[in-house]
This record gives C-alpha cells, sequence and structure tokens, in this order.
C-alpha cells in the first residue's frame, strides 16, 4: 500500500516538473509589468483573504460558536 502511494506520488511530482519545465520554456513575449502587478495584487489578495479566515477560525474556536448546541 505504501509503495503504491509512494509511487502514485513520484508520478505526481514527476508531472507537476514536466509542465513546469514546459511552461517556463515557451518561447514568446515576456509579461508585461501590468501583468506583474497584476500577479502581486492577486496574491496578495489571496494571501489577505486566507490571513483573515484563519483570524476568523481562531476566535471562533476560542469564543465557544464551534461547540454542538446545548438544548435545556
Amino acid at each position: 500500500m505504501r509503495i503504491l502511494l509512494f509511487i502514485i506520488l513520484l508520478g505526481m511530482l514527476i508531472a507537476v516538473g514536466y509542465f513546469g519545465y514546459s511552461a517556463m520554456a515557451v518561447e514568446g513575449d515576456p509579461i508585461p509589468t501590468e501583468g506583474y502587478v497584476a500577479l502581486a495584487l492577486g496574491a496578495g489578495f489571496s494571501v489577505v483573504v486566507g490571513i483573515g479566515l484563519m483570524v476568523l477560525l481562531f476566535f471562533s474556536s476560542r469564543r465557544g460558536y464551534d461547540e454542538p448546541p446545548h438544548f435545556k
């Protein structure tokens, strides 16, 4: 079972490496400045949303909102 999992994960790693290399080896025009700005804004926004969701999860857990309801 572990060997099968290892083979599958190794195959996925090889596939990702191949597709990453083939994407970087494409001939063409470089990314314009607007593309880098859009990439940075999108990545920054994703990080901010991720941090905000983790903060909400932390406060929700601390205040007991994640507990099951107790009926009287």
